[in-house]
């Protein structure tokens, strides 16, 4: 039976381990680790049946020597507790030959790993000829073009410009300078140290107190390590071995196929089983039994009784399923969970209305406030020059001391003007004017970011209200043979219960209660989408038409009743 098995590490010295060590044990070979100054021989170890070092085409050729490759990554890494390569360990399908699995692990490796500028170590091991797996050695940073060691992460220096602050590395500062931009350093104000420009200190006379800039705390990470070291990225590396095994197995001609989703992830009940390790079936073929065997086999037992019981249960539910309050049970749940969505989608949509409607006036507002700003200044600029002008003018030159004056007057009374407007302006908001650019920014970055949020909650609700309504059709056509009215009547029974639960989830989801006005919106659009009033029509309908009948046999019944009197 073909099986699934991917095992992911990472090669630290921070866990003790060196790469070097690594490359030693799955070639079963001998590797001198210049770090350390330590010799790694595995050449005793059996099992090895094949090894290769693949490289990038831009990768110096003598790397094809694993302990050339392997001692250039741990020079290259100087921390103690740095990460130097990343390991798999892959489980091969006992269905294919040995050729077949060499085939499979080359595609796998070049196709995944090598192509996105991986240096790749692998080698296959199988020691008793029933468990074939491959061990996967990967080096942790790409190279460029030029076959260089590209960075992890890199310094960004967290700068300001106008109260807003933004992160660069030293090549992206040498430009950022240019348009304003100042690095932050720490300043002795009082016992305590404030980051900010020199240009700022030097207004306030204040000392620096040491000479390192402020910067991000992880620094600048490098998109492609970032995208190796993620989970997303993690899942489709297990998914590309399932698609190429199985195109393996495929071509192979076999039926078997393998699965790299959990079981949890799969809707499976069964409890998976442990790696026993050659160890333990070692022990096991010797007639000693093992902990980790023993574990599997009951493991294997319990997961038969579950598939007995669950197959049993499948027949029981078959059966139950088709009964009127079961159908009833089952349509009123879709519901609720139909008129959730319909209460959530309301709640979300009058936060995305208050949302904008702010912004509608926040932006407009800060827009207004910045031209206030850059009009103070300018004009106090062009003020103190024009009195600087005017107080070193000659005593003769008095008409141009004239113009000067009308021209500082104008411009003193437009600061008046716009002086008390931005004040005006500040107190609406309860901001103080040295942040209040900053202020602004925040508040509308968080109201962007609240609508972002409002967005993917949308659209979540959405596809769960589509999901929903499908299902309530699905079973409404899979329940067409049953009695409608009794289906009906036995809803309409159970549904007050099913909607107060309804707005129970909704209360714990959004911490407080709906209105009564978005109780009746939600059933009114559940309703709707559920199109409840054309099948309370049809209920209506069918029980006038069984009245009629009725009453026309009571009819017939009576006349010949008379007719037999005479």
């Amino acid at each position: 039976m073909a099986i699934y098995h991917l095992e992911a590490k990472m090669i630290s010295r921070g866990a003790g381990r060196f790469a070097a060590a690594a490359a030693a044990y799955l070639s079963c070979s001998r590797i001198y680790n210049d770090y350390d100054g330590v010799q790694h021989d595995y050449t005793r170890k059996q099992g090895l049946v094949w090894q290769q070092v693949f490289l990038p085409e831009y990768a110096p050729q003598e790397w094809q020597d694993r302990e050339k490759l392997w001692n250039a990554m741990e020079a290259l890494e100087k921390a103690k507790d740095s990460r130097l390569a990343r390991e798999f360990v892959v489980a091969l399908p006992i269905e294919l030959n040995r050729e077949q699995q060499i085939s499979l692990i080359e595609t796998f490796v070049q196709d995944q790993f090598v192509s996105d500028g991986m240096c790749a170590d692998a080698a296959i091991h199988d020691t008793d000829g029933h468990n074939p797996h491959a061990h996967i050695l990967l080096t942790v940073r790409p190279l460029d073009e030029q076959g260089h060691w590209q960075y992890k992460t890199e310094k960004e220096y967290l700068c300001t410009r106008n109260g807003e602050e933004r992160g660069f590395t030293a090549a992206e500062y040498l430009n950022a300078q240019k348009e304003g931009w100042e690095k932050q350093y720490p300043y002795k104000v009082g016992k305590k140290k404030v980051y900010m420009t020199p240009s700022a200190a030097e207004a306030q006379v204040l000392v620096r107190a040491d000479k390192h800039p402020k910067s991000s705390r992880y620094g600048r990470q490098n998109p492609i390590t970032l995208r190796w070291n993620s989970e997303e990225q993690l899942v489709q590396w297990r998914e590309s071995l399932a698609t190429a095994a199985n195109r393996s197995l495929e071509q192979a001609g076999r039926e078997e196929r393998i699965d790299h989703r959990s079981h949890a992830a799969r809707g499976l009940e069964e409890t998976p089983t442990i790696h026993e390790g050659a160890a333990a079936r070692a022990m096991e073929r010797k007639g000693i039994v093992s902990d980790r065997c023993e574990l599997n086999r009951q493991i294997k037992a319990d997961n038969a009784l579950l598939r007995q019981l669950k197959a049993e249960l499948q027949k029981l539910a078959a059966v139950v399923a088709k009964t009127i309050p079961a159908i009833a049970e089952a349509l009123e749940k879709l519901r609720s969970q139909v008129m959730l969505c319909c209460l959530q989608l309301r709640d979300i949509r009058g936060n995305q209305y208050d949302i904008r409607k702010s912004l509608g006036i926040w932006k407009p507002e800060m827009e207004r406030y910045m031209n206030l700003v850059q009009q103070i200044k300018e004009k106090s600029k062009k003020r103190t020059v024009l009195v600087k002008e005017k107080k070193e003018l000659p005593v003769i030159r008095v008409l141009r001391s004239r113009e000067l004056a009308a021209q500082i007057a104008e411009l003193t009374e437009d600061l008046e003007e716009l002086r008390p407007e931005k004040a005006r302006l500040l107190e609406r908001f309860s901001y103080e004017d040295a942040s209040a650019p900053a202020a602004f920014r925040r508040e509308i970055a968080s109201m962007e970011n609240s609508l972002k949020k409002l967005t993917v909650q949308e659209k979540k609700y959405s596809g769960e209200l589509d999901k929903a309504i499908a299902e309530y059709r699905n079973l409404k056509a899979q329940s067409a043979d049953v009695d409608p009215v009794e289906l009906y009547n036995v809803r309409q029974a159970i549904r007050p219960e099913h909607e107060r639960d309804a707005q129970r989830r909704h209360t714990e989801i959004q911490g407080k209660g709906p209105s009564m006005n978005d109780v009746w919106d939600a059933r009114y659009n559940t309703e709707r989408l559920l199109h409840e009033r054309e099948e309370k029509r049809n209920v209506r309908r069918i029980i006038d038409e069984w009245e009629q009948r009725s009453k026309e046999k009571k009819n017939q019944e009576k006349g010949g009743m008379d007719c037999s009197a005479l």
